[in-house]
C-alpha cells in the first residue's frame, strides 16, 4: 500500500501525540477484564461501539500514533513502507466479532473513525454504522445524497468530484439524476457529514455502554464522543495498548491487543464469530437480522455462504452497486483522521 495518501491532505501540523509507548495486561488479568466486558455486555440495553485504526492492523493498514505508525514514522524521518492494498485488506477478527456482536442483538450501533471500509465489506448494517471521516469505496452524489459503494476505492479525497454522475431515475422515468458524485474522505479542516455525526451523538446519548477499540480517542469531536454515554449515566470500557485522552473517565480500561479481547469476549458470550467470505454490502439491518436467522444459535452470528451470496445479490439490485473504476488505483491510501487534535477534554456539556 503507497503511503502517499496522506501527503496529499492538506498541511497540518497538529495530529496529536505519536509514539506513546504501549502496554499489555497479563494474560490472567486479560482473562479477568475480557470476563468482567462480557458481563457488562449482557447487561447493556444498548451498546455502541467507538472504533480506531487499532482494530484495522491485524488487517495490514497501519495506525498513525503506534510505535510504527505513519505519523511517528513521519515525525523521525522515516517513511512506512506496506505492500496491501484497500481492496485486498480482509475484515480482521474484530470487524467480524462486531457483526456477530450486531447480528446477537447486543451492538446497537457502531461509530467508526476509519475509511478504510473495512466494516460496510464484512456485511455490517450501514443504517447501523456511522463513517464520522469517510470511506474509500463510497461517492456521493451532491444532489440528491445517493451514495454508490464500490468494489474499489474511488481515488478522490478531500470532499472532490470523483469524474463521475449520479444514474438515480427520477420518477415517471424522467432522465436520471446526473448530479455529480464527490468523494466521501475528508481532509483536515472539512466539517463532518451531518446526517452521519447525528445519529452519532445520538446513539451516544441512547447508550448505556461505550466501547472503545483501537483509538486513542485524540481527535475531536469523534474521541469525546463516548462522555456523552458517560453523562448520561452509562458506563465507558476502553481498549487500547496505548494510553488515551479519556482513561480517567475509563469504567474497565484493557490493554491488550483488540482481536484478542474480542476473541475471549464473544468465547465468554458463547458467540461464533462469523467467517469472511468476500465483500458484502449490507444496507439494513433488517437484512442482517436475516441472515442471523439462518444460523444455529439464535445469537449466533454465522451466515453460511449461500444467504452472503443472497444478500448481494439483493443489495446490488436495490443499492444499485455501480461498475468500479477501470483498472485499480495506483495510489492507494492510508486511513487519516481529520479534525483538530485537542487539548484533553472534560465531558462536554450539553446543549
Amino acid at each position: 500500500m503507497s503511503v502517499n495518501y496522506a501527503a496529499g491532505l492538506s498541511p497540518y501540523a497538529d495530529k496529536g501525540v505519536c509514539g506513546l509507548p504501549e502496554t499489555f495486561d497479563g494474560p490472567e488479568e486479560l482473562k479477568v477484564k475480557a470476563e468482567t466486558l462480557a458481563e457488562l455486555i449482557k447487561e447493556s440495553q444498548y451498546l455502541v461501539v467507538h472504533s480506531g485504526a487499532g482494530i484495522s492492523t491485524s488487517a495490514g493498514i497501519p495506525d498513525f500514533r503506534g510505535p510504527k505508525g505513519v505519523w511517528t514514522l513521519e515525525q523521525k524521518g522515516e517513511s512506512p513502507h506496506f505492500n496491501i492494498t484497500f481492496e485486498d485488506a480482509r475484515p480482521s477478527l474484530t470487524h467480524m466479532a462486531l457483526l456477530g456482536l450486531q447480528r446477537a442483538g447486543y451492538l446497537k450501533y457502531l461509530i467508526s473513525q476509519n475509511v478504510d471500509g473495512l466494516h460496510v465489506r464484512s456485511g455490517f448494517p450501514r443504517d447501523l454504522l456511522s463513517e464520522l471521516h469517510g470511506n474509500m469505496f463510497v461517492e456521493e452524489c451532491e444532489k440528491c445524497g445517493r451514495q454508490y459503494v464500490r468494489e474499489k476505492v474511488i481515488g478522490v479525497m478531500g470532499l472532490k468530484p470523483t469524474g463521475r454522475y449520479c444514474e438515480v431515475v427520477r420518477s415517471r422515468g424522467l432522465r436520471a439524476c446526473r448530479g455529480k458524485l464527490m468523494s466521501t474522505i475528508l481532509d483536515w479542516e472539512d466539517a463532518l457529514p451531518d446526517k452521519d455525526l447525528n445519529k452519532a451523538e445520538d446513539a451516544s446519548r441512547r447508550a448505556d455502554l461505550a466501547l472503545t477499540l483501537g483509538t486513542s480517542l485524540q481527535i475531536k469531536p469523534s474521541g469525546d464522543l463516548p462522555l456523552l454515554t458517560k453523562r448520561k449515566g452509562g458506563k465507558v470500557a476502553i481498549v487500547n495498548l496505548q494510553p488515551t485522552k479519556h482513561d480517567k473517565h475509563a469504567f474497565l480500561r484493557m490493554n491488550g491487543y483488540v482481536d484478542e479481547v474480542m476473541k475471549q469476549v464473544m468465547e465468554k458470550l458463547g458467540l461464533e464469530i462469523p467467517k469472511w467470505e468476500g465483500p458484502t454490502i449490507c444496507e439494513s439491518a433488517k437484512v442482517s437480522s436475516e441472515a442471523a436467522t439462518d444460523t444455529k444459535p439464535a445469537h449466533a452470528d454465522n451466515a453460511k455462504g449461500k444467504v452472503k451470496k443472497e444478500l448481494i445479490k439483493e443489495e446490488r439490485k436495490r443499492e444499485a452497486i455501480s461498475p468500479t473504476n477501470d483498472g485499480r488505483v495506483k495510489e492507494e491510501t492510508i486511513p487519516v483522521k481529520r479534525e483538530r487534535a485537542d487539548s484533553p477534554a472534560e465531558i462536554p456539556e450539553e446543549k
